[in-house]
């Protein structure tokens, strides 16, 4: 079984053999390495290219959300977590914009940062339910635009995690069908990617059955 590569930007060596310890003995993940600068941890990540970053929030909000950004450019492969003591709704918008695919708090439980390890990995964007109450009833108080029911289900998929080909398969047409959709999409909702929109979707829906912070596991590209 492959283990996905684990990079620590964290600032404390002792949350990071703690890291290193979980992580060993979870039999999914591996840890691959930490910085206890930013300017470390980007040129380690260019060069290890690990499957996901977890960024102490206690660089800055506004150094971590560089960070990621910069994570994305030097490793696009690479998804970022921000692990974070607290953080407020509009914080939790900003991180998702910059590119940050997971939020866990750092006084939760280890089994949930694995669980939100494996949410991301698996390609949806995850956040622990409180959080996405936060976010969600922050973008709730824009106006929502008009979707096709088709174009609803399709968001409603892309939240819970779908990519393009599963989304296709699910409701039976062509992976180029769901590109286009995905374009008007983007336009109604002005957003610029799948996932500003995951981190609209409640809203923009409406009727979502499942919250965002608990996306389905999905497998497979």
């Amino acid at each position: 079984m492959k283990l996905h590569r684990v990079y620590a930007c964290e600032s404390q060596p002792v949350v990071v053999e703690g890291l290193k310890k979980v992580l060993g003995a979870s039999g999914e993940f591996e840890f691959c390495g930490a910085a206890a600068n930013t300017a470390e941890g980007v040129a380690e990540v260019r060069l290890l290219k690990p499957d996901l970053v977890l960024i102490d929030q206690a660089f800055g909000l506004r150094s971590a959300f560089q960070l990621a950004a910069e994570i994305r450019e030097v490793s696009p492969a690479t998804h970022a977590i921000l692990w974070t003591h607290e953080i407020g709704e509009m914080e939790s918008l900003r991180a998702l914009q910059a590119g940050i695919r997971g939020i866990v708090r750092r006084n939760q439980p280890v089994s949930t940062l694995l669980e939100c390890l494996r949410s991301v990995i698996s390609g949806a964007i995850w956040m622990e339910s409180s959080l996405s109450r936060l976010a969600t009833g922050y973008a709730s108080r824009r106006s929502a635009p008009r979707f096709t029911p088709r174009e609803r289900e399709i968001v409603e998929l892309v939240c819970r995690g779908f990519k393009n080909r599963q989304i296709a398969e699910a409701l039976s047409i062509t992976p180029g069908t769901v590109k286009v959709h995905l374009m008007h999409i983007f336009e109604k909702a002005g957003v610029r990617d799948r996932f500003e929109l995951a981190l609209q979707g409640a809203r923009l829906t409406k009727d979502l059955e499942q919250p965002l912070g608990e996306p389905e596991p999905v497998e497979g590209s």
